[in-house]
């Protein structure tokens, strides 16, 4: 692999506007492609398999017409202290905003008239009128939600408080100016690794083009494909971190190769067949991830890591490609200030020759001071040296920190983001908080009971079996109301609406859904009629446990592949496993961070979180895919470093230090982009963007500088030789891809005994 890298570098830098001239081609046919496409036909959230999702299609099997999976909206109205909505004034600005309701879309199904529905309050001070659409939320036109906003002015006009909550008014979040804070953060930090602005502006630069075009193609195929809005943020929060990331790698490399005196066209050559070949398996990794996602089954969840994992493959290829092509454009402008003013050196400098190898810790220590001799020892040099004299400490003193951050993890209460959950200042919120006062929290998320009796039996009628799911439910301890059953044309289906005196995303509702569907399987046995729990919170609860179900095979199967492709690459069994472990630690380790302050409420303030609830459901399985991935382009990208140094004849304690005087400033600045980039989807509007950014931007944290930084050396430290061991049998079974750059450098000096390098190697391309 390492070999064809070589040569793609070479070509990209040889052919550098060739190569310029496509990728900007793609970004302009995908940049058209988005701005003439047409708006997703709808967002079809559907749950295959489970009760909820099958009682929803029963619905639109036995009652044509109700649009069961329809947007909805609720029009709260409050009237002012000491007034009454049933005054003569207030009622009259009701019915007209009901009016303007009914007459404001031709998408409208039908407007519940808050007297006729008696959706009025005990007090009398609150009432609200249900609205529901003829088609989903993401197939709402805007003039259906400008008129939704409009009829609610009547209200408030005559001195009522009128808000409006529901998924009709569901839109894109927000990321807010904190994601370019982010990209900012990320210039400032590239600028001082490379101390070029040139080579600063490189990785950001193809970052944004490798988004651009990943982004814009999921917005034109999002008609096609059914595609939300969540799926181009997510694309873009993973693009632009794992863009800037490769790019730093192969620049970085070059830069390197440049300084021991290779010309640009062959430290290009070398630095995409090395590093790039790093960049190639990081990102296997990240998308054997992100496509894992499939196997949980939700299609939403599946779409977002699909189109996030091409945004992977499209950073991947830009990274080999467009980056030796923009550094045959920068030329010696892509080097520091100091570099370019010194004076070109005759020939590539030489590393000092190693005294006699001693024999185990003290050989590598001697090195570790040998290896800066003549130069002054960097801070990744000196930290491999603390760590290779103290592992035990540095190990225990990672994984006990780590565990206790793991603590609160063990509190976790999954759910789904609500209109509860959405900041004060919108109407949404303050709709909910009017109803929860008004008529209780449970009215916020109804349950809806769907009794199937075309197989009931002999003798037995849906009205009667309806009669006693209605009788047996309401008897149950978090029930408030059950309304009477209604009936299909056919008589073979009834519906009955089920509120919970508990808000929608509590552990008591959850438990009322499981209750309820125990209580109505007796019914059925007895009755032959069958009872199935759906709504917006049944749904919810049923994706909670979705996701967990299959949280424990996506783990099997994306730490099992990842392994068999670290094995791969490192030729090591010890060493892939003490990566996926480090990863599980950092990723638990990640979510009790995230329980402290989305469910705890620390320093909720800090991330500008306005209420504290359970976790999003999928969560933990989507940390688990993402980080996973990012976690592994450390460890290839530091470990092969060290793998690279030993297969070269370095001790293990050697290569260690290698690893990190090579490595370490590149893995940290990485890793403080990526999680400026991350964090930087704190300030999102939308709690989930706001819950996930601040996930992953702190997963990354952990992982790079606790297990990757501390960990990592500290166990290879221990382990010595034995990390690198593979048995006999095994090493035959592999494949051999040489991302150390062994058979490539073997190439090369080959080639250049034979005088064929000299040539090559001194000829500057025209243009430089």
């Amino acid at each position: 692999m390492a070999t064809f890298l070589y040569k793609l570098g070479r070509f990209a830098f040889r052919r550098r506007r060739f190569v310029a001239l496509i990728w900007v081609a793609l970004l302009a046919v995908a940049g058209v492609g988005a701005a003439t496409a047409s708006a997703p036909a709808a967002d079809s959230f559907s749950i295959p398999g489970t009760e909820a999702q099958r009682a929803f299609d029963l619905l639109d099997q036995r009652f044509p017409g109700a649009n069961a999976d329809g947007a909805t909206a609720r029009v709260v109205f409050r009237a002012p202290e000491g007034e009454s909505m049933k005054d003569p004034a207030n009622k009259a600005a009701v019915e007209r905003t009901v009016h303007a309701l009914r007459s404001g879309s031709s998408q409208v199904d039908r407007v519940a008239d808050p007297y006729a529905a008696k959706a009025l309050s005990k007090d009398g001070r609150t009432a609200y009128a249900q609205v529901s659409y003829k088609v989903t939320g993401f197939e709402l036109s805007d003039a259906s939600k400008d008129a939704l906003k409009d009829a609610t002015e009547d209200g408030r006009d005559a001195g009522l408080t009128v808000e409006t909550g529901g998924n009709a008014l569901q839109a894109i979040p927000e990321t807010g100016a904190t994601e370019v804070i982010g990209i900012a953060i990320s210039a400032v930090v590239l600028v001082i690794t490379f101390g070029a602005l040139i080579a600063a502006g490189l990785p950001l630069l193809t970052a944004l083009i490798g988004v651009g075009i990943g982004v814009s193609t999921i917005t034109a195929l999002s008609s096609t494909l059914d595609l939300s809005s969540t799926t181009s943020t997510l694309a873009t929060m993973i693009g632009l971190a794992v863009g800037i990331d490769y790019a730093l790698f192969i620049v970085s490399r070059y830069r390197a190769e440049i300084a021991e005196g290779r010309e640009r066209e062959e430290a290009a050559g070398r630095a995409v067949g090395t590093a790039g070949s790093a960049v190639v398996f990081a990102g296997l990794t990240v998308v054997i991830a992100l496509v894992g996602l499939t196997v949980v089954n939700i299609p939403m969840l599946t779409k977002m890591g699909l189109a996030a994992a091409g945004t992977v493959v499209i950073a991947v290829l830009i990274a080999l490609t467009l980056i030796p092509a923009l550094l045959g454009f920068a030329g010696a402008r892509a080097l520091p200030r100091k570099v370019r003013k010194a004076p070109k050196a005759s020939k590539a400098s030489k590393a000092p020759k190693a005294p006699k190898v001693r024999k185990g810790r003290e050989a590598d220590e001697a090195y570790g001071r040998r290896a800066g001799a003549g130069e002054r020892p960097n801070m990744g040099t000196r930290w491999a040296h603390f760590v290779l004299r103290r592992p035990v400490a540095v190990l225990l003193t990672a994984v006990i920190g780590l565990g206790v951050v793991a603590i609160p993890a063990t509190s976790l209460e999954l759910g789904l983001p609500d209109d509860g959950s959405q900041p004060t200042h919108t109407t949404q919120r303050k709709a909910y908080d009017l109803l929860s006062e008004g008529f209780g929290a449970g009215v916020n998320g109804p349950l809806m009971l769907v009794v199937d009796g075309r197989d009931a039996h002999a003798g037995e009628s849906v009205k009667s079996a309806a009669a006693r799911v209605a009788k047996k439910v309401g008897g149950l301890d978090d029930v408030a109301v059950v309304t009477p059953p209604t009936f299909n044309k056919a008589g073979d289906t009834a519906m009955l609406n089920v509120v919970p005196k508990s808000k929608p995303s509590s552990v008591e509702t959850e438990d009322l859904v499981h209750d309820i569907r125990s209580t109505t399987h007796g019914i059925a046995q007895d009755t032959g009629a069958k009872t199935l729990v759906t709504g917006t919170t049944a749904m919810n609860v049923d994706v909670s446990q979705k996701l967990n179900d299959a949280l424990v095979p996506y783990l099997a199967l994306v730490v099992g592949l990842a392994f068999l492709l670290l094995m791969v690459v490192f030729r090591s069994v010890l060493v892939p496993l003490k990566a996926a472990l480090g990863f599980l630690l950092s990723v638990v380790a990640a979510l009790g961070a995230v329980v402290a302050v989305f469910q705890w409420g620390w320093l909720s303030s800090v991330f500008g979180v306005e209420q504290t609830g359970p976790i999003m459901s999928m969560m933990p399985i989507f940390m688990v895919g993402v980080v996973f991935g990012l976690a592994m382009d450390y460890e290839v990208f530091l470990v092969t470093r060290m793998r690279e140094a030993f297969v070269h004849g370095e001790r293990p304690g050697e290569a260690v230090v290698t690893g990190f005087r090579h490595g370490a400033r590149v893995v940290t600045a990485a890793a403080v982009i990526m999680i400026s980039v991350f964090a930087g989807f704190i300030g999102s509007s939308d709690s989930m963007i706001k819950m996930i950014g601040f996930g992953l931007a702190i997963a990354v944290f952990f992982d790079a500088f606790l297990v990757r930084m501390a960990i990592v050396p500290a166990v290879l430290a221990l382990l010595g030789r034995s990390a690198w061991w593979l048995p006999r049998w095994l090493q035959k079974l592999l494949p051999n891809v040489d991302v150390e750059g062994e058979g490539l450098r073997t190439q090369l000096a080959d080639t250049h005994a034979d005088g064929g390098a000299d040539a090559s190697n001194a000829r500057e391309p025209a243009g430089v």
